[in-house]
């Protein structure tokens, strides 16, 4: 029990032992106003030494003490409540432009003193993800062969950032500047306050003056404003110690105190029905901050009430606050456990990603594929959520290293492929001269195999730097239509004796189907000998216009099957026509191919012949009355006339 409690009861004992009511008020009166000088005297140190708690006990319970630091730090802003109405969004899973429009939008539309731990997370977030990015790039950077000293990166997003953070700064110290000034000025008036209400203790003036001066001292104190956090217990205990001084002295007129004691009793017994309501929000977080409400209006705005209730209203207000407290520590559990479980998701990516990492990129397209897999698990990390705080950094140091490793084996792809693409504009480049110097050539025989080989080695060529691509591309395919525009130019110049001979022949080729042979076969087989006759004296065709000379052998094969001749009197017929097209064209390579499939022929023949021969070993007693013996012999005779006919064939085309 405190000295003051021992005194103020060891004068109700002298009170309660008066024989007179006249000695009664006379005594009690001498009692009190000597108890509230003392009073009045111990104050001056007690106002040197913060009351720790209500009630002037030692505060141990940490739950009431987190409450009072909660209360000192909301006093610097009035309307506290703003920064917990704002919503804490999933900073994490946000992109960096995203973060940016985040921090315009808080600066822009929220109170400066409420977006602090917004900005806070905002930063951290944006910091993490542009350092990831800067790393990257640093080690493109090294790996194309750049000096460490000579690196440096910027983007107009990280400059859009930078330049959002400091308008945020500098609203932000406008702010407090003007806080500061305003808390030390409201400290000032909440010391004079407290100054006067030493002075009342112990005045001579008419005590219902004296009560009415004590309210509006209170109501001054209320509207004072919020001081320095440092300063606001050690201020509310000694306001609150003088505050129950004067109550104290208000027993010389106890109609006015036991008034104010009910009214403020009942006021603390409404405060402790909201706590224990609260108790059993489900919403923590309102819970929290209205209680947080209820206990600086328990200290601030309501004053005490008669000691015999004092203990037990703060017990109960107290138990209150404590399953409050014990409701937003289980929630604080729950998140927790969220959290590890976003933790064993976040681990599984980090090792899906590692998987990816660990192969081997064989291909462009492997690559773009990984890549794309590799930017969707990172985007499920970013949205994975939370982890525990005390694995945060471990969590994202691991991330950021296997997402590294797969950039640098991804590099040292691209690396090696830039080479090769460095390699294959060289290539191409020493092609563009080459066709660049020859497009004007004037020796088209000579020119025009060069030119076709360069298009061909061109698309044997990989692929170059995309930056140069185009840019070749278009040089080279200038090159070669110049000259191959000259080259039909010229050749349809030459070829226009070859359209008029296309155009007779095309005429020709219409009669030639409406042909009716005769019966005789030789008057039949000259008519058509003299046709093929003809149509070697109307001349060459152009090249493009080839294709009705194969028309026309295609109508002799008609002709030839309704004469009743010999298959290779009517083969070669066909073959010296088809001779006199490939003389015509005087077109070496295909007369060497021909000569050479001939040839091919004859010995494949050859071969067939000796195996059939063979197999006549195999029927020692046979003749031909055997159906198999004969259709052996059959098979004999007619690959040996189609021998005979390809030696004539070989022998024509030898004559060109």
């Amino acid at each position: 029990m405190s000295d003051k409690e021992t005194r103020n009861e060891e004068n109700e004992e002298q009170k309660m032992q008066a024989s007179t009511p006249q000695a009664k008020e006379s005594d009690e009166k001498n009692a009190d106003l000597e108890d509230a000088m003392v009073e009045e005297a111990d104050s001056e140190k007690l106002a040197e030494t913060p009351v720790t708690s209500e009630d002037d006990e030692p505060q141990a319970n940490d739950m009431h003490k987190e409450m009072d630091d909660a209360i000192a730090e909301d006093s610097e802003d009035e309307d506290s409540g703003k920064r917990h109405d704002i919503e804490m969004k999933d900073y994490h899973a946000m992109s960096m432009k995203e973060l940016i429009g985040e921090l315009n939008s808080l600066v822009k539309n929220e109170k400066i003193q409420a977006i602090k731990d917004h900005v806070e997370e905002i930063k951290t977030e944006f910091n993490a993800k542009f350092e990831e990015e800067m790393e990257q790039k640093k080690e493109d950077f090294l790996e194309e062969g750049g000096n460490i000293i000579d690196f440096h990166y910027s983007t107009p997003v990280k400059k859009e950032f930078n330049s959002a953070y400091f308008d945020y700064k500098e609203k932000r110290n406008q702010h407090y500047q003007e806080l500061k000034q305003n808390l030390n000025e409201n400290l000032k008036r909440r010391l004079a306050i407290i100054e006067e209400l030493k002075g009342m203790v112990g005045a001579g003036a008419d005590m219902n003056a004296n009560f009415k001066e004590f309210k509006e001292l209170q109501d001054r104190w209320k509207k004072a404003g919020p001081i320095p956090r440092d300063q606001y217990n050690t201020v509310w205990n000694n306001y609150h110690h003088h505050v129950e001084h004067f109550y104290d002295f208000l027993h010389l007129d106890r109609e006015f105190r036991d008034m104010d004691f009910k009214h403020n009793l009942e006021q603390k017994l409404k405060m402790i029905a909201r706590a224990e309501e609260l108790a059993q929000e489900t919403n923590i977080n309102r819970a929290f901050r209205e209680l947080q409400m209820l206990h600086k209006m328990w200290k601030e705005d309501v004053g005490p009430v008669e000691k015999q209730y004092r203990e037990d209203i703060w017990e109960k207000f107290s138990e209150a606050t404590k399953k409050i407290h014990e409701n937003r520590q289980a929630h604080f559990a729950e998140l927790d456990q969220e959290k590890e479980k976003n933790l064993e998701v976040k681990k599984e990516l980090i090792s899906q990603i590692k998987e990816i990492a660990d192969l081997e990129i064989e291909s462009h397209n492997h690559a773009q594929q990984r890549i794309k897999k590799i930017e969707a698990l990172r985007e499920k990390f970013f949205k994975a959520g939370k982890v525990p705080r005390n694995v945060n950094e471990e969590t994202w140091s691991s991330f950021k290293q296997t997402v590294r490793e797969f950039n640098r084996k991804k590099n040292a792809y691209y690396k090696d492929l830039k080479k090769e693409q460095y390699q294959n504009l060289e290539k191409k480049l020493n092609l563009v001269e080459i066709a660049e110097d020859n497009k004007d050539n004037n020796d088209m025989e000579a020119t025009t195999p060069i030119m076709k080989k360069v298009q061909s080695e061109w698309r044997k060529i990989g692929h170059v730097p995309r930056k140069d691509s185009d840019k070749i591309w278009k040089r080279f395919k200038k090159a070669c239509n110049h000259y191959f525009d000259r080259l039909h130019t010229k050749q349809d110049e030459e070829n226009k004796e070859g359209i008029e001979a296309f155009e007779k022949k095309k005429q020709m080729l219409e009669e030639v189907k409406e042909l009716q042979l005769p019966k005789d076969h030789k008057e039949a087989l000259a008519i058509i000998k003299t046709k093929i006759s003809e149509w070697k004296e109307l001349g060459r065709v152009p090249y493009k216009m080839k294709y009705i000379e194969g028309k026309f052998n295609k109508t002799l094969d008609h002709l030839f099957n309704d004469l009743d001749m010999s298959k290779k009197e009517s083969e070669m017929l066909k073959y010296e026509n088809r001779l006199q097209a490939l003389d015509d064209a005087d077109d070496t390579e295909k007369i060497r191919k021909e000569q050479f499939f001939i040839r091919k022929r004859i010995d494949e023949t050859n071969a067939e012949i000796r195996q059939l021969e063979n197999n006549m070993q195999f029927f020692s007693n046979a003749d031909e009355s055997n159906p198999l013996f004969k259709e052996v012999l059959k098979n004999i005779e007619r690959h040996k006339q189609d021998l005979e006919t390809w030696k004539a064939k070989l022998k024509k085309l030898k004559a060109l």
